[in-house]
């Protein structure tokens, strides 16, 4: 593993402008934003750079001193948490309302931060508005960094300002980590299943279904080995996205499956495998990553309910059915120690590759022994093999004569399948004209 970046951290009381920030300092929209106290509910980090230095840009929850409900309370825990892991913390404050006694409490808790704090004097979008900075300098920060995150001014100041405040370090190697997608329906345990990897309370775990927004990144060690684990939000039907902030969360979400190489597909026993779960195992095999099926809550489910789940996976995920499945419960941790062993399995599974000789042997005699069906009056015929890709195995096949069927494109990856261990990986089996050899 290469050597851990800086850290950054973003903080500061509800709607002042943090994700703006985040975004602004990114250059795209990667955290959520709505102009609603209590959209980012988790820390969630990117990778940033600033003059060719990198750096871990964490974004927080809104930092309430005097949190009224659970949720609240763990938001601003999780702020405290980045705060205390951070080599740098910009606090961000509203400079159009003055300082308020929140923005003092929160101070007091800064004091104690190990890293250097940075002010930032946010919603500063023209020189007029610079005279508001001045109150600002009774907090005891030092100098207030004006800046307007919506419209950019000031931006490159304060990132000047935060590299020369990094501590030295090389700039990290490239990692090969595998890439692990925590995906279902909201409330099935995904953030309960990343904490439990996690070995801490990474992510916020509530009730309320819906309360992760964002991916959230984490890195764990499964059985001695590193794995980015990639906490989603719930993946809706588009009927039931109906909040803009629920819209790019799902998007990303999506963004997520695309880059994992492996998704963790968590099903609950006591819902049943319901369309949702078929759509997202549809988004799995469309993505090319490789997938896992988890069985959450089995130590809570009774006999004639693992029965039922069991029956549903055949019934309804059965175009999965090359995808290992665990019976787990994230809570407890019971068999999780499975996990490591299937990944790998998968892992290995994607990378596989055919040798073109062995391939168009076999596809030869399969094309023998049940040819292509007459399709417009002619025969279409497989003149050649070859797999083109991994990470998913790819095979391309050359067509003369017209087109094959999707059924005798499903024909031929079942056959190999049977032949060969393709485990937990999609295989994507793609056609071309003569021409096209």
């Amino acid at each position: 593993m290469s050597a851990p970046l800086p850290v950054v951290a973003v903080v500061g009381r509800p709607n002042v402008g943090k994700s703006s920030l985040v975004n602004r300092i990114l250059g795209r929209r990667a955290a959520v934003v709505e102009e609603r106290p209590g959209v980012t509910r988790d820390r969630r980090e990117f990778e940033a750079e600033w003059t060719g230095r990198p750096f871990l840009l964490v974004d927080t929850g809104g930092w309430e001193t005097r949190p009224g409900e659970e949720l609240v309370q763990a938001i601003s825990e999780q702020a405290e948490a980045a705060m205390s892991a951070a080599d740098v913390v910009l606090f961000v404050v509203d400079a159009t309302t003055g300082v308020s006694e929140e923005d003092a409490e929160v101070v007091k808790l800064l004091r104690r931060a190990p890293g250097r704090v940075l002010l930032v004097a946010n919603k500063i979008d023209d020189a007029p508005h610079e005279d508001t900075v001045h109150e600002l300098w009774k907090l005891g920060l030092g100098h207030p960094h004006p800046v307007s995150a919506i419209h950019g001014r000031g931006i490159g100041d304060l990132l000047d300002d935060v590299v020369s405040a990094l501590p030295e370090q090389e700039a990290p190697a490239e990692s090969d980590v595998p890439t692990l997608a925590i995906i279902g329906r909201p409330n099935v345990g995904k953030s309960t299943l990343l904490n439990r990897l996690a070995g801490e309370e990474r992510v916020l775990v509530s009730p309320t279904p819906g309360t992760t927004r964002d991916p959230i990144d984490t890195l764990v060690d499964l059985d001695g080995r590193p794995f980015r684990v990639v906490d989603t939000a719930g993946i809706r039907r588009a009927a039931k996205v109906k909040e803009a902030a629920d819209y790019y969360s799902v998007l990303r979400a999506r963004e997520a499956l695309r880059d994992a190489d492996v998704a963790l597909l968590i099903l609950d026993p006591f819902d049943g495998v319901v369309q949702q779960d078929q759509r997202l195992a549809e988004e799995v095999v469309e993505s090319g990553s490789g997938l896992v099926i988890l069985l959450n809550k089995w130590d809570a489910a009774d006999l004639e309910l693992r029965e039922q789940i069991t029956e549903d996976l055949g019934r309804r995920l059965g175009f999965v059915g090359w995808a290992p499945v665990l019976r787990i419960s994230a809570l407890t941790g019971a068999r999780l120690h499975r996990l490591a062993p299937a990944l790998d399995v998968v892992l290995e599974n994607r990378r596989r590759r055919i040798p073109t000789g062995r391939l168009n042997k076999l596809i030869r005699s399969w094309q023998s022994e049940h040819p292509p069906p007459v399709r417009k009056g002619r025969r279409p015929r497989i003149l050649y093999a070859v797999q083109a890709g991994a990470e998913p195995p790819t095979v391309v096949l050359f067509v003369g004569g017209g087109e094959l069927g999707p059924d005798y494109l499903r024909f031929l990856e079942r056959r190999l399948r049977e032949t060969e261990d393709f485990v937990g990986t999609p295989i994507r089996v793609v056609q071309r004209g003569r021409e096209g050899r």
